[in-house]
């Protein structure tokens, strides 16, 4: 919060349906937080829509309703350029060459952590927050450091490791305190 101003920061959860993003928005409002909801609309292969388990239309629909029942305001962001060119493209591409990419890591990279993250720094917010489960400490020099969650069989970590001081500096993870 600012000291001279006292209004709360205002933070841009990344919301997918799911109960842990709805949890951490919820908690971002109770501790009063200026909370903003944002979707990814992800690239799907024509046709199937329905099968990505990242942005269903249910999905969609449930992040609203939260959404709402929160109040606050929600906004579905057109991610599927990103995602189709640098998630997709880019498992296709290490499939072919015989490795077994990690779709999730890309995807923390390229699309929530710098696309995602662009965007709610351009919208004026002052972190982006997910469900995941992990812990940051930051010190008194500004330095951010990501560590394990609190319960191991929680831990998301490792999905995580990628980020940066840039990228960990507006970052919050509500659900693992």
């Amino acid at each position: 919060m600012s000291q001279l101003s006292g209004i709360m920061p205002t933070v841009v959860v990344a919301m997918s349906g799911g109960v842990d993003s709805s949890v951490a928005a919820a908690l971002l409002v109770e501790q009063g937080y200026q909370v903003i909801g944002m979707m990814l609309r992800l690239w799907n292969e024509p046709g199937s829509e329905c099968d990505n388990r990242c942005c269903t239309p249910d999905a969609m629909a449930q992040a609203r309703r939260v959404a709402a029942q929160l109040d606050i305001p929600f906004y579905a962001i057109d991610a599927q350029q990103i995602f189709r060119e640098s998630v997709v493209q880019a498992f296709l591409d290490g499939y072919a060459q015989g490795i077994t990419p990690n779709p999730c890591l890309v995807c923390n990279r390229q699309v929530r952590w710098r696309f995602l993250l662009q965007r709610a720094l351009a919208l004026g917010a002052d972190y982006l927050a997910t469900g995941h489960y992990v812990r940051l400490q930051r010190d008194a020099y500004g330095h951010t450091s990501l560590y394990r969650g609190a319960d191991q069989h929680k831990d998301q970590s490792y999905v995580l490791h990628v980020l940066n001081q840039a990228q960990l500096k507006h970052a919050l993870f509500p659900l693992d305190r």
